[in-house]
């Protein structure tokens, strides 16, 4: 059984039950690793208690957090947006995207 199934015209490829995979082609480059990372804690907190809700959650949690990703120019713009507003600062444009991100709160 394979956990992909052909996406239909009008369904994003990031509905509930998104693979794993999935999420993390959508994630900005800058959160893949951690999202990896996490991921695979959660399977070895899955396997050791034989419970599935844990990744289960993390699937979900990190679903969500693609969806918001995955158009990068737009999350950029709205990080450097939310950086603004948060510190009455304009963001600069040589600012590194993870020092925006800081100081967005995010």
């Amino acid at each position: 059984m394979t956990s992909s199934a052909p996406v239909g015209p009008t369904e994003h490829p990031l509905l509930p039950g998104a693979s794993p995979a999935t999420i993390r082609s959508f994630l900005v480059p800058e959160d893949r690793p951690t999202f990896v990372a996490a991921y695979e804690a959660a399977l070895d907190e899955a396997r050791g208690a034989l419970d599935l809700s844990p990744v289960l959650e993390l699937v979900e949690d990190w679903r969500r957090v693609a969806l918001v990703q995955a158009d990068p120019v737009r999350f950029r713009r709205a990080v450097h947006r939310a950086a603004e507003i948060a510190t009455g600062e304009p963001a600069t444009a040589d600012e590194p995207f993870e020092v925006t991100r800081s100081r967005a709160g995010l």
